[in-house]
């Protein structure tokens, strides 16, 4: 986009939307350079403030005509770069249109447009003893359309499912400019359009409005808080946990050096500092048997050579095992001047095997590793620290990532579970995709998004080479024999 088509768009997007809905100034387009994934930066050409579905339509529709391209965003607490303008592509951002538009306590469902914060669902609904489930760490801010786009999860996926598993109906403005809506009925003939584009990183359109389910709060809730000296301990427990027969609504896991980082932040516990891991295990349902359930893991995990464990006495000792917990990405921060993180995830059953490659290609790079996991589900973060201000740390940071999401691919797992591809994984999306099959995403990618103006050049790499996908090309020339 030259100057000229910019003052173009400047002035068409500020007749529709009004001069304080469009940032144009470079002192207002920095806010917007990155995502949480701050490695790489870029400058949008524009960003655009739409209230409600109308205007998204119009908006993308003249980028649609005048051939530019665009990024949806919410509240830029991504993990993957997804957000990031690298080619001066123009942000449309969802956050004005932030309201919950319906709730239908009946049938348990709410409807909600894409800026609306995903634990403000939970407490709006709270007094009538419902809640929506999905908890990423980022929930205090993080909205519901961005979670779509990341299918997120959080600590509570081991027992509830990610996003994908609570999102019931979509309204979608296309790259095209026109509105549709996907879902909404139940068990609906056809192909699953929502399970498609829950997760698509805002490369198939920009999500308008979300209905989801939301739940009824459990009767009852018991936490399980366990201290071990190994790792590997604590991830055998992991294991036995499961093996057991409990389906625990989360189990956390943080090591040695992620505990430091969370006793030097906001909401330190008390854990010693030479602890080698920490385990949170939640239970959750009926009142009846549940005690059972705490039993059966206090049991486990005694036979693990644990340290201390325990069941918290109250609410407030619960909530500030986990409030230390949910702050552990920032608390990194008291420890490391910066941190990359990342998202791979792995069969628990090699959770040791996959922490000592960690450990090694920590040593390697000589970048201390900080490991904070959805251990139930093995969903790894393990936070890579480095000084950006010392010459070739972050390209170490990024290499030793990238070795760290091999392992988890080579482990029989996969290169994210919740954080996306975004910029950040889209070569590394080759430890799981063959040519072929990342060519065969690209045409179902184009179904939507044909000029690929919407979030461009995300999440998939181009094919090594030109590849045809023999299933879905013209039948040959050749006769059939008959």
């Amino acid at each position: 986009m030259n100057e000229q088509e910019r003052a173009a768009l400047i002035s068409a997007m500020t007749e529709l939307l009004g001069a304080r809905a469009v940032l144009h100034r470079y002192e207002d387009l920095l806010a917007y350079e990155c995502d949480g994934y701050t490695i790489h930066k870029g400058i949008p050409g524009a960003v655009l403030f739409p209230a409600n579905t109308e205007q998204v339509a119009a908006a993308v529709g003249y980028m649609h005509r005048h051939r530019i391209p665009f990024i949806p965003r919410g509240a830029g607490t991504g993990l993957s770069g997804g957000a990031t303008a690298l080619n001066g592509e123009v942000v449309i951002s969802l956050v004005r249109m932030n309201k919950l538009l319906h709730v239908d306590y009946l049938n348990r469902k709410a409807v909600v447009q894409p800026g609306y914060i995903n634990l403000k669902l939970s407490n709006s609904i709270s007094s009538k003893g419902y809640y929506y489930a999905p908890d990423p760490s980022s929930q205090a801010a993080c909205t519901i359309g961005g979670n779509v786009g990341e299918n997120a999860g959080g600590a509570h996926c081991l027992k509830y499912g990610v996003t994908t598993n609570h999102v019931l109906g979509l309204e979608m403005v296309l790259p095209t400019g026109e509105t549709v809506r996907i879902g909404g009925v139940p068990d609906a003939p056809g192909y699953d359009l929502l399970g498609i584009l829950t997760g698509s990183e805002g490369t198939m359109g920009i999500v308008t409005e979300i209905t989801v389910r939301i739940l009824k709060k459990p009767q009852a809730v018991k936490t399980v808080l366990a201290l071990y000296d190994d790792v590997n301990d604590a991830s055998l427990a992991v294991s036995d946990i499961i093996a057991a027969g409990i389906v625990p609504a989360a189990l956390e896991m943080m090591d040695r050096t992620a505990i430091e980082g969370v006793e030097s932040g906001n909401y330190p516990v008390g854990y010693p500092r030479d602890l080698g891991a920490v385990l949170i295990v939640e239970v959750d349902g009926i009142e009846a048997g549940l005690q059972h359930q705490i039993d059966q893991v206090l049991e486990v995990c005694r036979k693990h050579n644990v340290r201390e464990v325990r069941q918290s006495v109250s609410a407030d000792e619960r909530a500030r095992w986990w409030a230390n917990r949910k702050t552990a990405f920032g608390a990194m921060g008291t420890i490391s001047p910066d941190y990359l993180v990342q998202d791979g995830v792995i069969p628990r059953s090699t959770l040791p095997e996959v922490l000592n490659k960690v450990s090694e290609i920590s040593r390697k790079y000589g970048l201390r590793i900080a490991n904070v996991f959805h251990a139930g589900d093995g969903n790894l973060h393990p936070l890579i620290l480095f000084d950006s201000r010392v010459p070739g740390q972050k390209e170490d940071a990024v290499k030793a990532g990238s070795e760290v999401l091999k392992a988890c691919a080579d482990a029989g797992g996969s290169i994210t579970g919740e954080h996306g591809v975004g910029i950040e994984k889209k070569e590394d999306m080759r430890f799981i995709l063959n040519d072929e099959e990342i060519s065969l995403q690209l045409r179902l990618r184009d179904v939507f998004n044909a000029d690929n103006l919407c979030n461009p050049d995300k999440v998939f790499p181009q094919p090594a080479r030109c590849v045809e996908v023999k299933r879905f090309v013209a039948a040959s020339k050749e006769p059939a024999a008959e």
